[in-house]
């Protein structure tokens, strides 16, 4: 590899680097982390089953996919993953929530 290529390397690693340590910033500010990891289910499910379960429905259309769970995010609810609630987070703003519900949803499959 050349010096270009290294440093285009370089600074998408940064960019996403960047990208990603805002999102675990927004999951600690609103709490997420007290319920939900990356891959293991706490009280709520791990985000990694979360990205599994809408995945096929994230690829054909991601703004309504993204939509949709970030509805459930902001209403709460129980049932889908078991029986302990979620509680309602309309207090977290409609971007931040959006902002890690794309997070969640673009987590690469865990199933090989």
């Amino acid at each position: 590899m050349n010096c270009l290529t290294n440093g285009i390397l370089a600074a998408v690693g940064l960019v996403v680097s960047t990208e990603v340590l805002a999102m675990d910033e927004l999951h600690k500010k609103y709490a997420c982390t007290a319920c939900h990891a990356d891959s293991k289910k706490l009280v709520g499910p791990a985000y990694q089953d979360v990205a599994d379960k809408y995945r096929e429905a994230y690829k054909k259309d991601p703004m309504a996919t993204t939509a949709k769970v970030a509805a459930k995010v902001k209403a709460g609810g129980s049932g889908v993953y078991g029986p302990v609630p979620m509680p309602p987070h309309g207090h977290v703003p409609e971007a931040d929530v959006q902002k890690m519900v794309r997070a969640v949803l673009d987590m690469p499959s865990s199933k090989k």
